[in-house]
């Protein structure tokens, strides 16, 4: 009997033992920290620096070029250059549908002309040729020749600047100037806001070409103008005729000074007018320094 009961006891013993190595296995860790004491203090970690902003290049146009900008077409970088904007499709290899990017260098004078005495929007006065469309080329004078380049013909002295109602008028180069339409001006020109002159009529009064040209534009495919007539007069200047409601002349058509060319409308405008604009070298200047009083 006293075998038995110190089995027993020996079994209670052992199972305490055994709850007691479980226990402390299991239990939890404990942090001794002092009574009071601050928690530690946060890692500072390093400061982050900001990536540096992109570098911007500007595109700067090549000698005797353009660069495009936003809402460019070719009609207007024609326009803008005072070119046919198929010889600049053509002198650029650029193909039909005529895709132009921003940013993209193109050539807007002919291969044929030094790009080095160019500026970049036109070929300056001095370094072109300004025959009519229709005159035969002027000879070269022969290598090794002294004197002048050019004889001014017998009898026809050199045409001092006149005065017009805007300052010193233009010289007309030998272009005959005539108004593009008989009614009154109702906005005249202003570099920064009118590019030309207004002139006011009824619809379907006839638009008629200022003077002697060829056709270089004749659509609706620059913003602003509506249907529009561009003819080239020569290797200076240009004329453009804008918001007509009909066109009556087609690109590359020889046209007269008077010739009709269209009719007056209102497309891409508010009223019936004509918007008229003539371009030296490409660049908006006031057509009363060219055109006859009236």
């Amino acid at each position: 009997m006293t075998g038995r009961i110190s089995q027993i006891a020996l079994v209670v013993l052992l199972g305490l033992w055994l709850a007691g190595c479980t226990s402390a296995r299991h239990r939890a860790p404990v942090e001794e920290r002092a009574h009071g004491a601050a928690p530690p203090a946060p890692v500072a970690s390093a400061p982050v620096e900001a990536p540096p902003p992109p570098v911007v290049v500007e595109t700067l146009p090549q000698p005797g070029g353009y660069v495009v900008k936003p809402g460019d077409t070719l009609i207007r970088i024609g326009l803008e250059t005072g070119q046919n904007w198929r010889d600049i499709a053509r002198w650029n290899n650029i193909e039909p549908p005529h895709v132009i990017e921003v940013g993209q260098n193109l050539r807007v004078t002919p291969p044929g002309v030094d790009p080095t005495i160019v500026a970049s929007r036109g070929v300056p006065a001095s370094k072109v040729e300004t025959r009519p469309l229709d005159a035969p080329p002027v000879a070269a004078p022969p290598p090794g020749a002294s004197g002048p380049a050019a004889t001014p013909p017998a009898g026809k002295p050199p045409v001092a600047a006149a005065s017009g109602p805007s300052g010193p008028r233009e010289p007309d180069e030998d272009i005959n100037w005539g108004w593009p339409a008989n009614g009154a001006v109702v906005a005249t020109f202003d570099e920064a806001r009118n590019k030309g002159v207004a002139i006011t009529g009824k619809p379907g009064d006839p638009v008629v070409a200022a003077a002697d040209g060829r056709v270089v534009y004749a659509g609706s495919g620059l913003r602003g103008y509506g249907n529009l007539v561009i003819v080239k007069h020569n290797n200076t200047y240009l004329t453009a005729y804008a918001h007509n409601q009909a066109l009556l002349v087609k690109e590359d058509q020889v046209v007269r000074r008077g010739q009709k060319i269209a009719e007056m409308g209102s497309s891409d405008a508010e009223r019936v007018q004509l918007h008229f604009e003539i371009r030296k070298q490409g660049k908006p200047i006031d057509p009363s320094r060219l055109l006859p009083p009236r």
